[in-house]
């Protein structure tokens, strides 16, 4: 999803960004929410006062009288800080706190029968903190007002702090908790699949959310070729091969589609010269089992080298149901 799609999220929409910088960040707020404030909507912004400062600076900036938006409710202001000590316990998050100090706001803002636009940055704080945890548990919580309550929901994460290998796979939950992600700089180019009808690539950069965008376009590829058979392992395959590009080569990286003679090849080229290896895990390992699925999933897969780095591939077979339907 563009800056340009995500301000006109539907009610119930809950996106989220990785931001590479604070003029990233305030760009896409500024559009989310001044798009609010321009259309008569309500705006909700949840965020430390470093970054509502900047945000109400940009917003000015764009004509947008902030001043008497606060004073007719229709821009409502909580302190990131300030409502996460009011979750936040030893013993863990508090739901009610969280429904009154939160869920409240966003049903006065609703009674006015205007829409409603939130953004929220408690999560990345909790993350920063290292409750991953605790990011998520949050992050289902806003889902389930969303359920209750129609708003669309932008909370935003620097992307810097996503890429500890530790917490790859809680990177990957965040991602699935959200119904679409800010695409601001995972993607960097793209070829469709052209005129030989059987190939396609895109460019991404080295960010948290790049393995997602890459799963995502394997299977917008595989839809446009007709192949649904494929499609769930093919989403493991290069989800797999992108997060080893990010986190272990630490590479922006080139995904790589192609169908000939029944088979899907998906390939993966980064800068890194380093072949990936196959490690032994215990059965109940939650990590190190990339490549042993990689060559479970498929019937052939290796490495070569590239002109400026590696490229990893794997090929899937057709089944013959699904060459003649």
């Amino acid at each position: 999803m563009s800056i340009e799609a995500q301000t006109a999220l539907a009610p119930r929409a809950h996106v989220v960004q990785f931001y590479a910088d604070d003029a990233e960040l305030v760009r896409t707020v500024c559009a989310y929410i001044g798009d609010a404030l321009s259309d008569e909507a309500v705006a909700i912004v949840v965020a430390t006062d470093e970054h509502v400062k900047a945000f109400e600076a940009a917003l000015v900036a764009r004509g947008i009288d902030v001043v008497q938006a606060r004073a007719r409710d229709r821009l409502v202001v909580l302190d990131a800080d300030d409502t996460l000590a009011k979750l936040v316990t030893r013993q863990g998050l508090r739901r009610d706190a969280f429904d009154l100090a939160v869920g409240d706001v966003v049903r006065e803002a609703s009674k006015s029968g205007r829409r409603v636009r939130a953004y929220g940055e408690m999560v990345a704080l909790l993350w920063d903190r290292g409750d991953v945890t605790g990011a998520l548990e949050l992050e289902m919580l806003w889902n389930a007002l969303g359920i209750e309550v129609a708003f669309s929901l932008l909370c935003a994460y620097p992307a810097s702090s996503m890429l500890d290998p530790q917490h790859i796979d809680a990177c990957h939950r965040v991602c699935e908790l959200h119904s679409g992600i800010v695409e601001s700089h995972a993607d960097i180019g793209k070829r469709a699949i052209g005129s030989g009808g059987n190939e396609a690539s895109r460019a991404f950069k080295r960010g948290p959310d790049a393995p997602y965008a890459a799963r995502r376009f394997v299977i917008a590829a595989l839809e446009e070729l007709g192949i649904p058979d494929l499609i769930d392992a093919a989403a493991c395959v290069v989800s797999e091969l992108a997060t080893n590009a990010v986190v272990h080569a630490a590479s922006d990286f080139v995904v790589g589609v192609s169908f000939r003679n029944a088979t899907v090849r998906i390939s993966v080229r980064d800068s890194s010269v380093v072949p990936p290896t196959e490690r032994v895990s215990s059965s109940t390992a939650t990590r190190g089992r990339g490549i042993a699925m990689i060559a479970a999933l498929s019937t052939d897969w290796g490495v070569e080298r590239a002109s400026a780095g590696k490229e990893v591939w794997a090929e899937l077979r057709c089944s013959s149901a699904a060459l003649n339907p």
